[in-house]
């Protein structure tokens, strides 16, 4: 007698792993029993085992016990000499198992040794294969091939394992779903997880999408990360809720807003030229519109956002001095030069107007609704029409008093308001109506003279800010008091701050007079959250205009436009 190699015995003697039970074939095959009891193939495996030892030539006894139960692979070590009863006879019909079913307790043991180690990688491709297909497969080919049972079959392994692969590619293919074991939270209906996820933090969220692709991609959902986006810097909301930039998924503007909020930024130059300028700018789509002297440039924008092609693709002149200052509106470039003239550029044509607006230079304009408001230095703000028939005609003259440095219309074109250079003994915020011409209130009533006010924007119709001579930057209200603001913050270094941008929520940015310095604000905050100095002490220069996106801050500067890209730190 051969006994087993020691390998297989050891093989033998771990536990074997017990698969869901099959349907009944056929006889006594579909008896439940212990995972020896698998029925012929086993026993086959003992066959040719036999039939290669040295009895191969004894040919063993039709109608020997080859039933369901005839490996009996866990079966005891005493009954191992029966072996040599096995013989070509085990492939008997099925007729043949019911009368053999009585010796299975004296079938040879030792055979499923063997039969196993056999047995064992059809048992691991099983795995991959639902019942369903095995049991369908299984009767099917032993249906064709008239043998008692589906492990018997030859090229079955072949087979099996050809579908096994083709079902794993096409659960590669298919998009993952939810996991089908596992915590009963996650079967859940999806909105109770979307309310019980809601209640997480930015750091929970982002583990939780780490355990399995259905819960990475169920954490991407715009609503879990809504809530968190509204109280990050920058994130595309303001502080109405309103989404400006719906087209970029909320996860990733919350991952771009941690780096403005630590300042991690990576600083570079889009722009030069070699005479000292004041330049402004201004943002539409995908195009940067920049003053150079008395010319507008519009450049267009690579797709990273970070760079610029090296030629501007439209040129807007008609001034004959520098240019102070511009908007777009309504398709237009609406420009302030310092000749006193105001120009009327169309962004996709060459029509291009220009009359004199003021006998001084035009320091400030701003055009909302077809209504142009602007400020000069001969202390004075006129209303002018945008309609093309009534170019040119004033609507209104108001007296300020004072050299006006700023405007701004309210969002609710009822008003606007002008900062000036507070040399006079009145406030220098005053809002004007935008009907009549009257003044209607004026703003604060402490500031220093010369306190003047460089830049203003409104931000909502009932708020705005302002920035300019006195180092600060304040935060109005007017649902509350006019008297005073509702909160200010001051620069460091006590230097004039020339511009201000605010992404609409909690995020402030302010470009100082000394050295190229911008510096971020956390509106929840006194103090300032980060400085970032673009120029060195040889090329000091204030920051003329600043801009920015979610993904990048622009400045301008005397001799150089700057970006801070803080998508690519």
């Amino acid at each position: 007698m051969v006994s087993p190699p020691l390998e297989e015995a050891a093989a033998f003697s771990a536990p074997l792993r017990v698969e869901p039970a099959l349907r009944p074939l056929m006889g006594s095959q579909g008896r439940s029993g212990s995972p020896g009891n698998r029925g012929p193939r086993e026993s086959e495996g003992g066959e040719a085992r036999v039939a290669r030892g040295k009895r191969g030539k004894r040919k063993g006894k039709a109608g020997t016990g080859h039933g369901g139960r005839g490996s009996g692979a866990e079966g005891k070590p005493g009954l191992q000499p029966a072996r040599k009863t096995a013989g070509p006879g085990a492939e008997a019909g099925p007729g043949q198992e019911g009368e053999e079913g009585a010796g299975v307790e004296e079938r040879p043991r030792s055979s499923g040794k063997r039969d196993e180690r056999s047995a064992g990688p059809g048992k691991e491709e099983e795995r991959r294969l639902g019942a369903e297909r095995r049991e369908d497969g299984s009767l099917e080919r032993a249906r064709e091939r008239g043998c008692q049972a589906w492990g018997g079959i030859p090229g079955t392994r072949t087979a099996m394992a050809a579908a096994g692969d083709e079902e794993a590619k096409a659960a590669a293919a298919e998009p993952s779903g939810r996991p089908p074991a596992g915590p009963a939270l996650w079967r859940l209906p999806e909105e109770l997880l979307l309310l019980i996820c809601s209640y997480l933090d930015m750091r929970a969220l982002g583990r939780l999408a780490q355990v399995c692709r259905w819960l990475r991609r169920f954490t991407s959902c715009d609503l879990l990360w809504r809530r968190i986006a509204r109280a990050s810097l920058n994130s595309g909301f303001t502080r109405l809720g309103t989404d400006l930039m719906a087209s970029i998924p909320v996860k990733d503007r919350v991952k771009v807003s941690q780096n403005w909020r630590l300042g991690r930024c990576r600083e570079g130059i889009l722009l030069k030229w070699r005479c000292s300028q004041m330049p402004w700018m201004q943002l539409e789509d995908a195009s940067l519109y920049i003053s150079q002297a008395n010319f507008i440039l519009a450049y267009q924008f690579r797709p990273d956002g970070a760079s610029l092609n090296r030629r501007p693709f439209r040129v807007f002149a008609g001034h004959d001095e520098d240019v102070c200052h511009f908007v777009l509106a309504n398709s237009h470039i609406i420009s302030a030069g310092g000749d006193g003239k105001i120009g009327v550029h169309k962004l996709h044509s060459t029509f291009t107007v220009k009359y004199s607006a003021h006998e001084q230079e035009v320091n400030c304009v701003d055009c909302k609704g077809g209504i142009i408001v602007s400020g000069s230095r001969d202390r004075t703000a006129k209303v002018w029409p945008l309609a093309s028939g009534r170019l040119g005609q004033c609507l209104h003259t108001i007296q300020t008093e004072d050299r006006v440095w700023s405007i701004a219309i309210s969002p609710l074109l009822s008003s606007f308001v002008t900062g000036t250079a507070c040399c006079g003994h009145f406030s220098p915020l005053r809002i004007w109506d935008l009907n009549s011409g009257q003044l209607i209130t004026h703003l604060g009533s402490d500031f220093p003279p010369g306190a003047g006010v460089l830049d203003v924007m409104y931000e909502s119709p009932s708020t705005l800010l302002s920035c300019g001579y006195d180092t600060y930057v304040r935060y109005w209200d007017l649902r509350t008091s006019a008297r005073k603001c509702v909160m200010e913050w001051e620069e460091p270094h006590d230097s004039t701050l020339y511009c201000l941008q605010t992404d609409g929520n909690y995020l402030l940015a302010t470009g100082s007079s000394y050295y190229g310095v911008v510096r971020l604000w956390d509106r929840r905050q006194r103090a300032c959250l980060h400085a970032f100095p673009l120029t060195s002490t040889p090329l000091s220069s204030p920051v003329y205009c600043l801009r920015l996106t979610t993904r990048h801050l622009y400045a301008a500067l005397s001799y150089n436009l700057h970006i801070l890209d803080f998508q690519n730190p």
